[in-house]
Order: C-alpha cells, then sequence, then structure tokens
C-alpha cells in the first residue's frame, strides 16, 4: 500500500508540474513573438506616389522605415515610353535609397520598382508611380520575375520548423544523458535521437540558406546562381547561417564522447558554451536583429529559444525512454530534479515573453487586426488544448491504477508533444509573417493625406513632402535642387510651421541632414488648418533664400 502511495505521489507530483508549466507558457505567449520594426516598410519618396511634378528629378529618393540593403540589379525607374531611365547603381545610406534618373526623358508617368533587403533579412518589394508635367498610362516593368514562387515561400517554414525540432531532439537527449541518465540503461536510443537533431539543424540550417537565394533575388526553388549564394554569403543573414554550421561541426566532435558517458571535465562547459553561441545564431538572423533594441531582443530571443528546447526535449526523454526504463527507485531521484529544471526553464519563457510583450504589438486593434495576431490567437488556442490533456493525465494520477495509470499518462504526453509540435509549426510561419505592429504601421501610412509640392526660389528648388499630413505627429522630407534638376548641397536648413489662424505662432522643425540635398524632421501639429511652413536654405556663406507653403492638415 505504502508503495501504491509513492507511486501516487510522484504522479500527481510530476503531472501537477505539467499543469503548472503549461499554464505558465500560455501566459507567455499572450505577448506575441517577434519586434516590432521588423520588416522595413516605405515611409515616402521623392517624387511623392502620384504626384505630377514640374521637371523630371535628377533623382528618385526612397526612405524606409528601417535600414535596407541592395538585392542586384532589383530597382528600376521606367519611363513612359516604357525603357529604363535609372542610371548607375542607386545609393544606399542607411533607411534612404537614392536612385540617379536621365533628366531627358520624356513627360508622362513613371514607374519606381523596388525590391531591397530589409535588416532582419526578408525581401520587401514594392513599386509606385508619378509623372512629370503630365499623367499618361502608366508603363509596365518588363523583369517580372522578382516574387519568390509559391514553393519557396512554403518551404521556408518547413526549413524553419525542422530546424526547431533538431533543436529539440538534440537538447534534450544531451541533457538528460549527461546529468540524469541511470547507469544501468543503455545510452544508444538517445544517442540516435540527438543525432537526428544534428542532422535536422544541419539540413534546416543548409536548406534555409539555399532558399534565401530565390526568396530574395525572386524565382523558383532552383533559381540559384553565384552572385545570389555571394549576395546572401555576404548578409548578416549568411554569416549567421554560416556560423552555425562551424558550431556544429565542432559541437560534432564533442558529441561522441558525451552521448557515449565518456567525456571528459572540459567536454561539457564547452559543449554549454557552443549551445549558447549556436542558439544566437537564430536570433541574429532574424527579427530580433531589426529591433528597436537588437541586443535585448537577441538576448530575450536565444533564451526564449534554449527554454523551448529544455522544456520539450526533456518531456520527450520523460516519454520516449524514462518513464518506461527506469525503474521507481531511479524515478524518485530523477523527477524532483526534472522538475525544478523545467520550472526554471517555463519561468524563462514567460520573463521572455513578458519583454517581448513589451516591444511588440503593443495594441489590441495589432492583436486582432492582422493576421500576425490572429495567428497568436491560434497558438493561445492550441495551448487550451494542451492544457486540457494535462488535466486529463492528472484525472489519471488521481485514480492511480496500477499498470494502467503509467501507459496512459505517457499516452497524454505523446498527446501534448504532438499539440506543440503544431504550436511550433505555427511559430515557424510567423518568422514569416510581417509582425503586428509593423502591419498596422504600414496600413495607416497607406491612408489619405499624403502632402507634397515644389517649392522655386530664386537660387534653388525644393521638394517638400509631409506625412500623414493629419493633426499629430508628421515627418517632413525636404529635397534641394539647383533650378535646372540637379542635385544641391545645403550648408545650413532652417523650417518653421505655424497656424495663423488659431493663433499658433511659428514653431521650430528640427532637421536632420540624411544627405547633402536632404533633411529629415518630425513636428507634431496639434490642430487641423492651413498650416503655414516656412524654409530657409542657405547654399554659401552668402547665398540664401526662403521659400513658404500652405499645408492643409486634416
Amino acid at each position: 500500500m505504502s508503495g501504491m502511495t509513492a507511486v501516487m505521489n510522484r504522479a500527481a507530483a510530476r503531472s501537477t508540474v505539467l499543469v503548472g508549466l503549461l499554464l505558465a507558457v500560455l501566459a507567455a505567449l499572450l505577448a506575441p513573438a517577434a519586434p516590432a520594426f521588423a520588416h522595413a516598410v516605405l515611409v515616402s519618396s521623392s517624387p511623392a506616389p502620384e504626384t505630377v511634378v514640374p521637371a523630371a528629378p535628377a533623382q528618385v529618393v526612397l526612405t524606409f522605415s528601417e535600414p535596407v540593403r541592395e538585392v542586384p540589379g532589383k530597382i528600376r525607374v521606367i519611363g513612359p515610353d516604357g525603357k529604363r531611365v535609372d542610371r548607375g547603381e542607386p545609393a544606399f545610406n542607411g533607411t534612404t535609397v537614392t536612385i540617379t534618373v536621365d533628366q531627358g526623358a520624356p513627360r508622362g508617368t513613371y514607374l519606381v520598382s523596388y525590391r531591397v533587403i530589409s535588416a532582419d533579412s526578408h525581401p520587401v518589394p514594392g513599386g509606385y508611380t508619378y509623372s512629370v508635367g503630365e499623367r499618361t498610362v502608366a508603363p509596365a516593368d518588363s523583369e517580372t520575375a522578382d516574387r519568390a514562387d509559391t514553393a519557396v515561400t512554403a518551404a521556408i517554414p518547413v526549413a524553419k520548423f525542422l530546424g526547431y525540432a533538431g533543436l529539440v531532439l538534440l537538447v534534450g537527449p544531451v541533457l538528460v544523458l549527461s546529468l540524469l541518465w541511470p547507469r544501468r540503461l543503455p545510452r544508444g536510443g538517445p544517442a540516435r535521437l540527438a543525432w537526428a537533431g544534428v542532422g535536422l539543424v544541419a539540413f534546416s540550417t543548409l536548406a534555409g540558406f539555399w532558399l534565401q537565394v530565390p526568396y530574395t533575388m525572386g524565382g523558383g526553388l532552383f533559381d540559384v546562381d553565384v552572385a545570389g549564394l555571394s549576395s546572401v554569403l555576404s548578409s548578416p543573414f549568411g554569416t549567421a547561417h554560416l556560423v552555425r554550421i562551424g558550431i556544429l561541426l565542432a559541437a560534432a566532435l564533442l558529441l561522441r564522447p558525451v552521448l557515449a558517458g565518456t567525456e571528459g571535465r572540459v567536454d561539457r562547459p564547452l559543449l554549454a558554451i557552443l549551445a549558447v553561441a549556436g542558439l544566437a545564431t537564430w536570433p541574429l538572423a532574424g527579427h530580433p536583429a531589426a529591433s528597436p533594441v537588437p541586443p535585448v531582443s537577441v538576448v530575450v530571443d536565444t533564451v526564449h529559444l534554449a527554454s523551448m528546447a529544455v522544456w520539450l526535449g526533456g518531456l520527450l526523454m520523460l516519454v520516449a525512454f524514462l518513464l518506461r526504463r527506469a525503474d521507481q527507485r531511479e524515478l524518485s531521484a530523477i523527477l524532483p530534479i526534472w522538475s525544478r529544471w523545467a520550472t526554471l526553464a517555463v519561468t524563462a519563457l514567460l520573463l521572455a515573453g513578458t519583454v517581448q510583450a513589451l516591444i511588440e504589438v503593443g495594441t489590441l486593434g495589432a492583436l486582432t487586426g492582422t493576421t500576425y495576431g490572429r495567428m497568436i490567437i491560434a497558438k493561445i488556442a492550441l495551448f487550451v488544448v494542451v492544457i486540457a490533456v494535462a488535466a486529463y493525465s492528472r484525472q489519471l494520477v488521481r485514480r492511480a491504477v496500477a499498470g494502467e495509470g503509467p501507459g496512459r499518462m505517457r499516452g497524454a504526453v505523446l498527446a501534448e508533444l504532438a499539440i506543440t509540435a503544431v504550436v511550433l509549426a505555427v511559430s515557424a510561419a510567423l518568422v514569416q509573417i510581417t509582425p503586428a505592429r509593423t502591419a498596422i504601421g504600414q496600413t495607416e501610412r497607406a491612408g489619405p493625406g499624403y502632402f507634397s509640392t515644389r517649392l522655386d526660389s530664386s537660387i534653388y528648388s525644393l521638394q517638400v513632402e509631409i506625412d500623414p499630413a493629419k493633426r499629430g505627429n508628421n515627418t517632413i522630407h525636404v529635397y534641394s535642387y539647383t533650378r535646372d534638376n540637379k542635385p544641391l548641397p545645403v550648408v545650413e536648413w532652417k523650417a518653421t510651421a505655424a497656424l495663423p489662424a488659431s493663433g499658433v505662432e511659428p514653431v521650430d522643425i528640427p532637421l536632420l541632414p540624411l544627405t547633402d540635398n536632404h533633411v529629415t524632421g518630425e513636428i507634431n501639429l496639434p490642430a487641423a488648418g492651413e498650416w503655414q511652413l516656412r524654409l530657409t536654405v542657405r547654399i554659401s556663406d552668402i547665398d540664401q533664400a526662403t521659400v513658404t507653403a500652405t499645408v492643409p492638415i486634416t
């Protein structure tokens, strides 16, 4: 009877810990899992979309929400006659891309087509039109192979999922064999599981590197050439993947003695260092690298990934080996230690999720009104099912039917792992989706209210753009040109905004130079009305002129 009571107590403790862990993970998952400014968005351009300018500009300037990198040959300006008018290679300067164009091009409508790489390694394709002198039929871009096909976009989350699964298969056996495995039990099964994990992580890494080429350049699974591979290799994404492969090779040398139980004194510490470095390559190749606070996001994501691997990997080892092979005495020693590990792992998941929540979605509207947010809700629903399975396990513990209960408990944990595998698949898909706050911001920027005008003085011309030209915070971009429409370096800029009808006196607009002929600034316009914008530009020690514009703010 006392033996039966001991079994019941151990099983009850095991299931109680499991339910607690699942509840903590559910709380952590209430926070989404990608930084706010992941996927770059075009926030302004000169000339502005759909505007008519009096003369052909010498440059087309694109400004994005985060720094972007070039995709070779994927930025074009097409004239009304269908011919390219861009000249030379575009200049990339952080968030700004400057394209030199032919000023001798005809009047009519032009198409600007671009494809760049954002800081989180995702391609950002797009395009818009502007007109010179008059609007005509918009030209078509003859080079349309700018999008990765559906096979590529479907294969990328599959490769990421395999990498996550590989981590679980690798971390769980290594931890348990190193610290919890009974000496009398054979180590062959867990060792094979760990090597399968190594294989999955390696395959996922190589597949991700290969798929990144058609994903960024456009094309199908086998549209991969030396130039594309070189471009990916020179990117932060490629560097992180190469480092991961190198770490895997180094870890493989240490894994064999660790899995066999013949490791030396320094093998485990070295393996732990390699594990931390390897886990960090995931956030460094993805959204956290583009966060407003990259060091924090990278550390948090690494902790999140490590905790997931420890927790799920440990559960896998319990259900696959220990609950079936270990005797009562061994389990009484193993389970308390595992419970502490699992508690620490899920606590780390909870803390990481909280920090991510402070950086990420931000609003209920972003959670419910975007694809990313709805997938987060789907993850929460799946974890509700996991909790239901855990509750069923607790009922089995209370019944404590000898010989029947453990088998049913293993089945419940298997069901839990299966549902969690689906959650991992959703997580892999989320990596490819524009994060909620970015998507909401993009929708807001796409709304009406953009203001653009050309202002001429006796010594220069200014292209002025204000976004979104509504009450509240606005962004202003100013570009300076000569009277014959060539970029004009400026020595000093000054700008003010006033609303005389409401008694608002001129307010200085701080301007930040992006190039020698381009500045940007932020200003809060608290009321609707006809705001008076005044710009003073000095191009030398003695040459200076002031221009004004009336800006309707709604």
